[in-house]
């Protein structure tokens, strides 16, 4: 008989459900699961572990099409345990009523969906929020998305993704935080607090399932599921740390990833999932793969038949299987011929009970539907003002913006009439009732010409200004859409260079869902507002920002390339023995490219404002085991600002290379008109930790450079010695 594999004894875990009232109810509701599980017969526990769309669940209960292609039965049908992908209120009463109705034990199905940066109400993508760094706004994000979603029968979002990336060819690079670990695990904590808020047992709040755990952001060649390659020590010091932030924050559920690492698929990964995320993170609730990940073993040739992948699959450590039949048709054998346990069984379709037990479905199958809770929140105009927050000014030559009411602007390029602005992940939104920039002008007072169809460039020097919207389409970024091209499209290109003939007061819009390669263009405009993919309000927004209504913000979560060839870039890498040599350039031996200038076009952190705002005085207070940084800002403008203050570090001597700097703390503050900002912060020895070569996490006794300004680029503020 072949090797079982056996995890820990299975004990049930009690846990403290906010609607119940003291321990002895608790214990009780444990002893009803238990009671639950016991009814339940081999098949009907596996039926738990697996995941279908909707398309399989018809009106009258009949046989599909998709169950046919399955090869499911209305038995198997009948004790599936959740389903993915619903769009409305009452899809979801009529699947869940249909189902009860047939299923043997009445175990309510849990209801899956993508609410990535938003439900109908879209707001900017996952990394246009990391550009506020604002995990408040990011927190508010997630909440207002939850009600809405849970409202339409939601109970569980695949979000966020917490993948750490630096690689703009990848297209999924759009719903991450970006490149640095610091900002993506403060983030990935705020998606967290947001989704799930005050607990589950309010039905406006639903479960966060973290993704994708984990290494997706170094596929190879910015190439979607593609192979990664990756040490032990760069796992546990710059991917980890974001799902370990999630993990503590209460994530309910974690997502694996599509890849390999140390060449084996994370879904067939005993390391990574059980004893990297089970052992090492502690995470205690359900583990879903990827769509159609288990069956994926076999194209990857790690699994040569169904029972095969699905035992691999579920001894690594998956609980449900989304959109494949394997466990249903082959894990029941397994258990029978021994080969699986069935005690490992049971304790993941425990911790599956108990997640729809703290949803309170056992309560209310509908979770809230039938109440007709309304959402008291103005989505449109909270998703408006989070915009305006997510959009970096990057360049601002000669002060063009804001435009004042007074001036003829002229109107051009790609974007300037698209309501193309949502992003990818914006399944339920409606891209009809987004709102286009020329949209946005044309209810202002001020006078635009706008140019749809550009035949005669010399009109534009009638103009004062020209703002030219250019950009991705909402299918350039996102899943599968990796592109070794990331320019703007010759058309945007060739118009900016004809327009800079007859006027030079040029303001360049971006909609982007990643870094692109500005640098053939760059030159010829003055301005230059990035607003990625900014949501529903996008043109609204957009205005805002461009006429001074709102005053800037954002900074680059991600660098900004010179040219593609220089991916994967991060201001973070790692020291080299032959350092790139800014002093002196022309030395030939040295880290760099020959054909391009070393560094990006624009460095993570960098962000402009309307403001005039400066650190005029920084200092170090040693204390000790930490450092205290008081800090002086000067706005001398007559315009109210914001500026993110962040703070970088440089570790002298460790015992495995570390990067270049590191972002350890940031904080966003607000400085009045013609006023001053004094704020101060604390850092601590374990903020200086890192992972050594036995992947243990301290601090070295040792000397560090220090650094704070507004970019990574920040300039030296000075050094501290830990003396251990």
């Amino acid at each position: 008989m072949k090797k079982v594999i056996e995890r820990h004894p299975f004990e049930v875990k009690i846990k403290t459900f906010l609607s119940l009232k003291n321990k002895k109810e608790t214990i009780m509701e444990q002893e009803k699961l238990k009671d639950l599980l016991k009814q339940m017969t081999l098949e009907e526990k596996i039926g738990q572990m697996t995941q279908l769309t909707p398309t399989f669940f018809s009106e009258s209960g009949e046989i599909t099409g998709p169950m046919l292609e399955l090869g499911l039965s209305l038995e198997q049908l009948n004790s599936i345990g959740t389903v993915l992908g619903t769009h409305t209120k009452e899809e979801v009463i009529n699947i869940q009523k249909n189902y009860l109705e047939q299923s043997r034990l009445k175990i309510p199905l849990i209801f899956m969906a993508d609410v990535i940066h938003g439900y109908e109400t879209i707001f900017p993508i996952p990394l246009a929020l990391a550009s506020s760094f604002n995990p408040k706004l990011v927190k508010r994000m997630a909440h207002l998305s939850a009600k809405e979603a849970a409202a339409a029968g939601i109970h569980v979002t695949f979000s966020p993704m917490a993948d750490l990336v630096r690689d703009a060819r990848w297209g999924r690079v759009l719903e991450s935080n970006g490149e640095d670990p610091h900002l993506n695990t403060i983030m990935t904590k705020a998606y967290v607090e947001g989704y799930q808020g005050d607990g589950l047992t309010n039905k406006q709040n639903i479960a966060a399932c973290v993704k994708h755990f984990v290494g997706y952001g170094e596929s190879q060649g910015g190439k979607d599921y593609n192979t990664v390659d990756m040490s032990d020590v760069v796992l546990f010091q710059d991917h980890l740390p974001s799902f370990k932030a999630a993990i503590d924050a209460g994530a309910k559920l974690v997502m694996s990833s599509f890849n390999l690492f140390r060449g084996v698929p994370v879904t067939a990964s005993h390391y990574l999932l059980t004893e990297v995320l089970r052992d090492h993170l502690a995470f205690d609730g359900v583990v879903i793969s990827d769509w159609a990940a288990v069956s994926e073993l076999v194209q990857h040739r790690v699994a040569d038949s169904k029972a095969s992948a699905s035992k691999k699959a579920f001894e690594a450590g998956v609980e449900i299987d989304m959109m494949t039949d394997f466990y249903l048709n082959s894990l029941p054998d397994l258990v029978k011929s021994g080969e699986v346990s069935e005690q490992m069984i049971d304790e993941t379709v425990m911790r599956i009970l108990e997640l729809k037990n703290e949803l309170g479905l056992f309560e209310d199958p509908y979770r809230g539907l039938n109440d007709n809770f309304t959402i008291e929140e103005d989505l449109r105009l909270e998703s408006r003002k989070i915009a305006t927050e997510s959009m970096v000014l990057l360049k601002n030559n000669d002060q063009v913006l804001p435009l004042k009411p007074t001036e003829k602007i002229g109107l051009a390029g790609s974007k300037a009439t698209s309501r193309d602005t949502l992003g990818a992940w914006s399944w339920i939104g409606e891209i009809d009732a987004s709102i286009a920039i020329a949209e946005a002008f044309a209810e202002t007072e001020m006078i635009v010409d706008l140019a749809e169809q550009i035949v005669d460039f010399d009109r534009f020097q009638l103009v004062d200004k020209v703002v030219i919207a250019v950009g991705e389409t909402g299918t350039e970024a996102g899943e599968a859409a990796s592109k070794t091209n990331i320019k703007l499209t010759p058309q945007d290109i060739e118009t900016v260079k004809q327009i800079y003939q007859w006027n030079k007061n040029i303001v360049l819009v971006v909609y982007s869902g990643r870094p692109l390669d500005l640098t053939d263009i760059e030159p010829y405009v003055k301005a230059i507002l990035y607003a990625w993919f900014p949501g529903s309000e996008a043109g609204r927004a957009i205005v805002d920002v461009l006429t001074g209504k709102t005053n800037p913000s954002a900074k680059l979560p991600i660098s900004l390339p010179r040219s593609v060839g220089q991916m994967p870039l991060h201001y973070n890498h790692y020291s080299t023995g032959r350092p790139f040599n800014e002093e002196n350039p022309t030395i030939r031996y040295m880290s760099r490219y020959l054909d391009v200038m070393e560094g990006p076009l624009y460095p993570f952190g960098h962000g402009l404002n309307y403001s005039e705002i400066e650190l005029i005085e920084a200092n170090i207070v040693d204390k000790q085991n930490k450092f205290i940084v008081h800090y002086t800002l000067s706005n001398k403008s007559d315009v109210d600002g914001q500026e993110v203050v962040q703070f970088y570090i440089r570790d002298c001597v460790s015992e495995v290379v570390r990067p270049v700097r590191e972002l350890k703390h940031f904080e966003k503050v607000s400085v009045k008109a013609n006023g001053f900002y004094q704020g101060s912060f604390e850092i601590t020895i374990d903020n200086l930790a890192y992972v050594h070569s036995d992947l243990k996490r301290f601090t070295d006794p040792g000397k560090f450079e220090l650094y704070l300004g507004f970019d990574s680029n920040a300039p030296k503020l000075g050094e501290w010695e830990y003396q251990g």
